[in-house]
């Protein structure tokens, strides 16, 4: 039976840009509208709010859906994710109070928890040769959303507070159409038992600790991945406080550092990994993520940002093979929990990057703090993919020397 199925890697690229814009398409919005609904006093703490439902409910569901997805396959929990996700934006279109757009972003962090089992998806349908590079495309996926999401919550926004949400629904309306028709299964043979202590949250993190050198390379991910928190979580405060951007400025920095990802992980990642392999792949694409994020750091003009974009793209090339790595370590019947625990430590990345990172921004970036130190969050993040490649060369070194004779 053959393992590619190209029919359903287009769902699962759409599926994963959809959770990106799910997160994004409220931040040029909601601020007002929950001026509108509570009040402008309350604008500020409610929005954090807002964000943190959404990745706590992911947090808390992640796990949970990726394990059932080993019982009861993956195209049944990715559609039932998919539909949810659009119930949410419904939702949030005819939230009457603050208390149900609670319940509407709740809604979609469970719907966005399916990222784990799209994410098993791609385990599924690749070989061991194309592992990386379809990640590489889910990575794409993602620098779409966020190119997506805030441009279409700033665009429609300005002809209705509610209209990107009518937009969002339509799409994953149509995106569950397209998967209940065009989507396969890609879990074929002897299913998993499913334990009902899976439905504990946080329980099938302890997953991560049952394979092999699965939980160290889980450290690194968690540092690579809080250091794209510090990254994404401060770069308007950084625009605004430090170079006096407008927001149409910001929205051109954060369109224009997402568009030049793209080709990074889609054309140059295929080329990079043939010649380096994924271990070397991800260990130069964390380096250079470290080198962008200081430039970012030191950067003492705005148009210095610009032309450091480049060169910041090319740590794209670091996750994709990091999580072909981590696949591959994984045995098919178990891939959906696994990859739903992975997806719960992102949420849990999601909610703690950010508090760190503005929190080390207001206490060192803003004008006249002393010390100040205005590229603390870029710095932040590079010392985390130091943390990344000093953890993962330790595993690296682990599994060579248990491969030697004794």
């Amino acid at each position: 039976m053959s393992r590619s199925r190209p029919a359903g890697l287009p769902f699962i690229f759409v599926t994963l840009v959809l959770d990106m814009i799910g997160l994004g398409v409220i931040i040029p919005v909601v601020p007002a509208l929950v001026g509108q609904l509570a009040g402008p006093a309350l604008v500020a703490r409610e929005l954090g709010i807002q964000i943190a439902l959404y990745a706590m409910a992911g947090l808390l569901t992640a796990p949970t859906l990726g394990a059932l997805s080993d019982r009861f396959g993956r195209r049944p929990v990715l559609l039932a994710g998919t539909a949810l996700t659009g119930l949410a934006y419904a939702l949030a279109v005819f939230a009457p109070s603050l208390g149900w757009l609670f319940v509407a972003r709740t809604l979609g962090g469970i719907g966005g928890g399916t990222i784990g089992v799209a994410y098993a998806y791609v385990a599924d349908v690749s070989t061991p040769e194309t592992r990386a590079r379809h990640f590489g495309l889910a990575g794409a996926a993602f620098s779409l959303g966020l190119i997506i999401g805030p441009a279409l919550g700033g665009l429609l926004g300005q002809y209705g507070l509610r209209l990107p949400f009518i937009v969002s629904a339509m799409l994953a309306v149509l995106n569950f159409l397209y998967g209940l028709l065009v989507l396969p299964e890609s879990r074929h043979g002897v299913r998993t038992s499913f334990d009902l202590r899976t439905l504990v949250p946080l329980r099938s993190l302890t997953l991560l600790g049952r394979t092999p050198g699965l939980s160290r390379l889980a450290v690194v991910l968690v540092f690579a991945t809080l250091a794209f928190q510090f990254l994404t979580s401060t770069w308007v405060l950084n625009g605004l406080t430090r170079y006096g951007w407008s927001t149409g400025a910001n929205g051109l920095a954060l369109t224009l550092a997402g568009l030049v990802g793209i080709p990074v992980q889609v054309a140059l990642l295929p080329i990079v990994l043939r010649r380096w392999g994924p271990h070397r792949t991800f260990m130069a694409g964390s380096l250079v993520g470290v080198v962008g994020n200081l430039l970012y750091g030191l950067a003492t003009h705005g148009w210095m940002v610009f032309a450091i974009m480049p060169v910041a793209a090319l740590g794209g090339l670091a996750l994709p093979p990091l999580q072909a790595i981590m696949a591959g370590k994984v045995e098919p019947e178990a891939q959906g929990a696994v990859q739903g625990a992975l997806a719960g430590l992102g949420s849990l990345c999601a909610i703690v990057g950010p508090l760190l990172a503005t929190t080390l921004f207001s206490r060192y970036a803003l004008p006249n703090t002393v010390p100040h130190v205005p590229g603390i969050a870029f710095f932040a993040a590079s010392a985390a993919l130091c943390l990344s490649l000093v953890v993962f060369s330790s595993a690296s070194s682990r599994r060579v020397g248990q491969r030697q004779p004794a």
